[in-house]
């Protein structure tokens, strides 16, 4: 599953921005998304920087597996997740 969070329609509002992070890093972890593609856009490069303070927050970090810049867009990144299997499940040959 990949979700998809376009930050076009907030990039001069701060708060906003913060709130709708958190809300699809969550989303993710709920759901079990293996990936989220979160797009800043080009511009100024600044919002784009701010995703990425976000997402280098401790409490936020320990959440997701690793960041991607995509090499063919440098308005958009990659986070990736990695979901652990429930206790039990792990390799049990029956």
């Amino acid at each position: 599953m990949k979700l998809k969070l376009d930050l076009h329609d907030i990039f001069n509002k701060g708060h906003e921005i913060d709130k709708a992070l958190r809300g699809i890093i969550d989303e993710a972890v709920q759901k079990k998304a293996a990936l989220v593609e979160i797009i800043p856009g080009k511009g100024s490069g600044a919002l784009k920087k701010k995703v990425i303070r976000f997402l280098d927050q401790k409490e936020i970090k320990q959440l997701y597996h690793r960041v991607e810049k995509d090499g063919d867009n440098w308005g958009r990144l990659f986070v990736h997740f990695r979901h652990e299997a429930p206790a039990g499940r792990r390799g049990r040959g029956r």
